[in-house]
């Protein structure tokens, strides 16, 4: 494949479970129609620059992957002979870094470690042939980057053009105890159809993730302009010129075409350009604990919100409300990293009455792995949207204008 020039290839969009249909709706409104959508990857076709304008955009994806080489692998010296068939020599500095991971559900594997050294000893090998030299490797996320799926008798190999996944904006140096990942923040945001310019109320912030994310769509920010280096501008060809590329504003103007560096350093300028500070909402984020206040505002510093976000702590109950109707989000501790059910059930149902008696008429929104606990908040929920905080089978509660059960408006 000739990386930086071909036009038109399948590019898989992954993300975490359940979150696809939130990543396909962000497709959708970037301008690209999916071709494929399963429970935890979106798949359009593009381009390098479709590449590295999906990796600067999106808010709900994990990686995005270009398909090196799709087959039958029965064993692991079988992986070896696949990884070895790609041109490496064209997609890899010789002299530069790459990272390998892998996810892999294969009887012959017993140890999950092993596909990633046989590719890893694979590109190492047909580059030294090719080359007469060959790229450092080892596990740090910086460099280029290669991802391996293997599901029991076929295998996929893919050029990362993400490295350390999308997930990890680089932002949150505090992560504070089960917090929640940025990816699941955006996408429980979007799912309460919050509009960006209404309040947005985060009680029991913790790290403060859910307030961040909140702050990062009302300024329209792009969340990868958080992030210091992506896989792609380390593959080979990164700073050499593409033949008929539209120079971008950023290049001299006596040079007739353009290098991929130039055409994402224009991305960066127009998103960056795009940003709308002005006349931002009320972002409130509380929590009893003036500790996680403290690392909340850190990493709103860190993500370059923190003047947007009023930060306090305080019981829940007794958070700021303004008097403009908005969003209110609560992700409590659900009983089974933190807490038991007879210390929880009496704060979910104080969850409950503040919302119905502080926050009537907002959009209420309560994502729980317990579902036991979620009836303690007597609230009427319109429905009730699947997400995995991890490995957890969660449940994101959506009570329209925080009614009790029973006084649903007709």
């Amino acid at each position: 494949m000739k990386i930086w020039t071909d036009k038109n290839y399948p590019i898989i969009i992954s993300c975490a479970k359940e979150l696809s249909r939130w990543t396909e709706i962000e497709v959708l409104d970037l301008g690209y129609k999916p071709i494929e959508v399963t429970e935890n990857t979106v798949v359009v076709r593009g381009s390098m620059r479709d590449v590295m304008k999906l990796n600067l955009m999106l808010r709900t994806a994990h990686r995005v992957l270009v398909p090196l080489y799709r087959g039958g692998c029965r064993n692991i010296r079988d992986l070896y002979e696949k990884a070895k068939s790609i041109d490496w020599e064209n997609l890899l500095e010789a002299d530069g870094y790459f990272s390998v991971s892998s996810i892999v559900h294969n009887y012959t594997i017993r140890d999950t470690r092993l596909p990633s050294l046989y590719t890893k000893d694979a590109i190492v090998d047909r580059m030294r042939e090719k080359c007469q030299r060959r790229p450092d490797s080892g596990g740090r996320n910086e460099g280029a980057a290669v991802f391996v799926y293997w599901e029991e008798d076929e295998v996929i190999i893919y050029l990362d053009t993400s490295g350390e996944p999308l997930s990890k904006r680089g932002y949150r140096k505090i992560p504070g105890s089960a917090p929640m990942q940025e990816t699941l923040a955006a996408a429980c945001i979007m799912a309460m159809h919050w509009d960006g310019k209404s309040p947005f109320l985060s009680p029991m912030c913790g790290s403060g993730t859910p307030a961040i994310e909140a702050a990062l769509i009302a300024l329209n920010r792009a969340p990868g302009l958080l992030k210091g280096h992506f896989a792609f501008q380390s593959i080979k060809g990164y700073n050499r010129i593409i033949p008929g590329e539209k120079a971008p504003r950023v290049a001299p103007r006596q040079i007739a075409g353009a290098t991929p560096e130039q055409i994402w350093k224009e991305m960066v300028m127009d998103a960056t350009a795009a940003e709308t500070p002005e006349n931002m909402p009320a972002i409130i984020a509380t929590d009893i604990s003036p500790e996680a206040v403290e690392n909340a505002h850190s990493n709103a510093i860190n993500a370059g919100v923190a003047q947007y976000i009023q930060f306090s702590d305080c019981d829940f109950a007794d958070s700021p409300v303004p008097e403009q109707k908005g969003c209110v989000f609560f992700n409590p501790e659900y009983g089974i990293r933190l807490g038991t059910y007879e210390e929880l059930a009496p704060i979910y149902e104080r969850i409950g009455n503040f919302m119905n008696e502080k926050c009537s008429g907002w959009t209420g929104g309560l994502i729980t792995g317990n579902p036991d606990l979620a009836r303690m908040v007597n609230l009427y929920y319109k429905t009730k949207v699947p997400f995995f905080n991890g490995p957890i089978d969660c449940r994101l509660f959506i009570y329209p204008n925080c009614e009790l059960k029973g006084q649903k408006q007709s």
